[in-house]
C-alpha cells in the first residue's frame, strides 16, 4: 500500500470517527437541556443506532455490494448526513428531532462496514496495516470530545444553559460534508458482489445460527444480547450524568474511555493468551459491573477519582468482551459462515441488544427523575451494575471452558 493511499485512508477513518463521537457522546446532554426530553425520549433518539444497525447491512448487501462504488457509496451517504445534522442542529423540540437523527443513523451506521471496505481493498496485508489505519478513527473520537470541552467550551455549565450544544451538531455537520467530498477522491473501491444473487438470508447472517446448536456458542450468543442492556445506560446517560454532576470539561473526561480502549487493545493479546477466552470475557463482564458501581457511589468532589476509573475501564469492558467475542466467533464459525456469523453477533448486539438497552435505560431514567428535574443517579447506574453481575453469573456457570486461539 502507498504511503499516499495509508494517509488518505487515515484521514478518512479520522473524519468518520470524528463524526460520531463529535455529537453522539453529548447528545444526552442535548436532550435533556435542549430538548427537555424525556428518558423514554432520549432511549427512543439513543436507540436510532439499532435501527440503523439494522437496516445497515441492507444497504450494504443489496446496494453496496452489487451496484456502486463503496467510496461513491460513502460519499453520498455523508451528503446526506450533513444536511440532516443541520436540521438537528435547528431543531428546538424532540418531535422535530427524531425524525432527524433517525435519519441520520440510518444513513450514518452502513458508513462504518464501508470505510472498512475502502480500506481492506487497498491492502495487501489487512492484518499487520489495517489497525495503523483505524486507530485514526479513535484519536478522532478522542480530538472531537477535547474540541467540545477544551477549544469551544460548549459543554461547560453556562454554556449549556445558554443552548451551545446545539453547536456540536454544526461543527459534525461540516466534517461530514468534508468527508462526503473528500470521499470522491478516495481509491476505487467496486462492488463485491457484482451480478451475484443476495438473498436476505446472507445479508442478515442467519447462516450462522447452526452455531446456536452449540451449547457454548448458545451462551456466549445470549450473554452479548444481555450485556449490551448495562452498555446502553453508559451511551445514553454519560454526559447528562456528568453535566448534572456539574463536571467541568464532561466531554474530556468523557474521552478518556476511547484513550483506554487503545491502552487495553494493546494488553488484550497477553491477558488473552495468558488466561485464556472464558476468564477474558469474564473479566471484562466484570468490569462492567465495577465501573457502575464506582458511578453509584462516587460524586464530582473528593470522589471524583471513583468517576474517573469508571470512565477509564471502558477499554476494558469494551475489548476484553466484544473484541475476544469476536475472536471466539472467528473460531467457532467455518471458512464458510465466518462473516455470516460476524454479522449475526452485530445484529444481535448492536441491533437488537442495544435496542432493549436503550429503552430499559431510559425507563430507569424517567423513574428516578427527582423533584427538581435532575436524576438520583445512584439508583439509575445501581441497575446496570447488578445486571451485569447477573450477566457475569450466567456465563460462568454455564459457559464451559474451551481453547481459543487469539488471533489479532
Amino acid at each position: 500500500m502507498k504511503r499516499s493511499t495509508q494517509l488518505q485512508l487515515s484521514f478518512m477513518m479520522f473524519l468518520e470517527f470524528f463524526i460520531w463521537g463529535g455529537w453522539f457522546v453529548t447528545l444526552g446532554s442535548f436532550l435533556g437541556n435542549n430538548l427537555s426530553a424525556t428518558g423514554a425520549e432520549t432511549g427512543m433518539a439513543f436507540s436510532t443506532q439499532s435501527w440503523g444497525a439494522i437496516i445497515a447491512p441492507f444497504i450494504i448487501g443489496l446496494i453496496a455490494d452489487r451496484y456502486f462504488n463503496a467510496e461513491k457509496i460513502l460519499a453520498f451517504l455523508h451528503l446526506i448526513g450533513a444536511v440532516l445534522m443541520y436540521q438537528m442542529s435547528q431543531s428546538t423540540e424532540f418531535a422535530t428531532f427524531y425524525p432527524y437523527v433517525l435519519g441520520y443513523m440510518i444513513a450514518y451506521m452502513p458508513t462504518l462496514a464501508l470505510v472498512n471496505s475502502v480500506s481492506f481493498n487497498q491492502m495487501n496485508d489487512p492484518s499487520k496495516q489495517f489497525p495503523f489505519v483505524r486507530v485514526f478513527g479513535t484519536i478522532g473520537w478522542i480530538v472531537a470530545g477535547l474540541m467540545i470541552s477544551l477549544v469551544f467550551k460548549w459543554d461547560s455549565e453556562a454554556n449549556i444553559a445558554s443552548g451551545m450544544l446545539s453547536n456540536t451538531f454544526t461543527m459534525v455537520a461540516i466534517a461530514s460534508a468534508i468527508l462526503g467530498v473528500f470521499s470522491f477522491t478516495l481509491p476505487k473501491t467496486p462492488p463485491q458482489s457484482k451480478g451475484q444473487k443476495t438473498n436476505i438470508s446472507d445479508i442478515l447472517g442467519l447462516d450462522a445460527l447452526k452455531l446456536l446448536k452449540d451449547k457454548n456458542f448458545l451462551v456466549f450468543f445470549i450473554s452479548s444480547v444481555l450485556i449490551c442492556i448495562p452498555l446502553a445506560f453508559y451511551y445514553q446517560n454519560i454526559s447528562l450524568f456528568l453535566t448534572e454532576y456539574k463536571v467541568e470539561d464532561s466531554t474530556a473526561w468523557a474521552s478518556l474511555g476511547q484513550i483506554s480502549e487503545v491502552g487495553f487493545m494493546l494488553l488484550l493479546p497477553f491477558f488473552f493468551k495468558k488466561y485464556g477466552f472464558k476468564k477474558t470475557i469474564l473479566f471484562g463482564m466484570l468490569a462492567w459491573a465495577i465501573r457502575y458501581a464506582l458511578f453509584t457511589f462516587g460524586n464530582a468532589g473528593n470522589l471524583f477519582f471513583m468517576l474517573a476509573i469508571g470512565i477509564a475501564l471502558h477499554g476494558i469492558c469494551y475489548d476484553f468482551f466484544f473484541v475476544s467475542g469476536q475472536i471466539y466467533t472467528d473460531s467457532k464459525a467455518g471458512e464458510k459462515v465466518k462473516s455470516a456469523a460476524q454479522g449475526l453477533i452485530t445484529l444481535a448486539t448492536y441491533g437488537v441488544g442495544m435496542l432493549i438497552g436503550f429503552w430499559v435505560a431510559g425507563q430507569i431514567a424517567d423513574k428516578n427523575i427527582l423533584d427538581n428535574g435532575s436524576h438520583n443517579w445512584h439508583d439509575v447506574w445501581a441497575f446496570p451494575a447488578l445486571f451485569a453481575i447477573g450477566v457475569f453469573l450466567f456465563f460462568a456457570i454455564l459457559f464451559k471452558n474451551e481453547k481459543v486461539e487469539y488471533k489479532s
